[in-house]
């Protein structure tokens, strides 16, 4: 059977991915084929770090011959890097050799010969030096995507936060009822057109118990005109609800999907809840991009102690 390839960026070429990918590989039997985006050497350099043993196969990026794509060997397109040593302290003098790999990336994508995208962890603050508040804010304008949305996915509960990397005094200007409608809409196309069903989705409030000590709350301004607009729609969903007791389980368990105001209301719950089984996906780009739902893990970097369970669960869900 032919199969799309599933593509593959590094990351951050210090960081954990090596290490999670060998041992993704060593659990894992993918039935798609794998292409890598990454330096061949820094790889196989780290290979021999860590005490893996793959055999490469090296892609030419300008004549990809798709037939001779399998999981026998790792495929790689070759990035250059000049490195010291396999594992090193990150910093920004690798972001040209990140920003080329989702060049590559990018470009090979426009073929629509691929399943979907995945990066391994990145450190924000050194590749994106505030230019953008995440790598889903950072793809978004390299496909000129307007309407974007962080959707930390698992089977039992995804959770979706409507602002991303923002500190806390500036959420509650930058949320609206058009962008709550927007990200809704998004999450609920997604589910439809890989699931085949309508999500039933809550909305969380922004405020401590949906309550406010002001006359004018975002919940009565925002959020309850949003619901109410979608729900005159025939959409399934139901809030806003409190924080606090959403992810109790015998409240959660009725949902697919619950949209929060901000990133650390949802996704500190979930993490809680689901540890590793969880994965990123960024909804409203031209193509299905994912990542482990963790970032490079500086403290582990060269340790062969990191849990590869969020990258294995991004394999799957485009190798299915």
């Amino acid at each position: 059977m032919n199969y799309k390839p599933i593509l593959i960026n590094s990351g951050e070429p210090y960081g954990i991915f090596s290490e999670i990918f060998f041992k993704s590989l060593k659990i894992n039997n993918f039935k798609k084929p794998i292409l890598l985006v990454t330096s061949k050497e820094l790889f196989l350099a780290q290979m021999k770090f860590l005490r893996f043993n793959f055999k490469i196969n090296l892609i030419d990026k300008k004549n990809i011959n798709f037939k001779h794509l399998n999981n026998k060997k790792i495929n790689i397109i070759d990035v250059k890097l000049n490195f010291k040593k396999p594992f090193d302290k990150l910093s920004n003098n690798t972001n040209s050799f990140i920003n080329k790999c989702f060049e590559i990336s990018l470009e090979l994508l426009k073929t629509n010969k691929f399943s979907g995208l995945i990066n391994g962890p990145i450190s924000k603050a050194n590749f994106l030096r505030k230019k953008f508040l995440g790598i889903t804010e950072y793809l978004a304008d390299k496909t000129n995507s307007k309407n974007v949305a962080m959707l930390i996915y698992n089977k039992e509960l995804s959770v979706s936060p409507i602002t991303t990397h923002l500190p806390l005094k500036n959420v509650h200007k930058n949320i609206s009822k058009k962008k709550i409608i927007d990200h809704f809409y998004l999450i609920n196309n997604f589910y439809k057109k890989k699931f085949k069903k309508k999500p039933r989705i809550a909305i969380t409030g922004l405020n401590p118990h949906c309550e406010s000590n002001y006359k004018s709350s975002e919940e009565d301004k925002i959020i309850k005109p949003a619901i109410k607009y979608l729900l005159k729609k025939k959409y399934i969903l139901e809030g806003p609800y409190p924080a606090d007791t959403i992810f109790l389980k015998q409240n959660y368990c009725k949902y697919d999907v619950i949209i929060g105001m901000y990133h650390d209301q949802v996704l500190a719950p979930a993490k809680t809840l689901f540890g590793f089984n969880s994965i990123n996906i960024t909804l409203g780009l031209p193509f299905i991009r994912i990542s482990p739902d963790h970032g490079p893990n500086v403290a582990m970097i060269g340790k062969n102690k990191s849990n590869p369970q969020s990258l294995i669960e991004a394999i799957k869900f485009l190798d299915e």
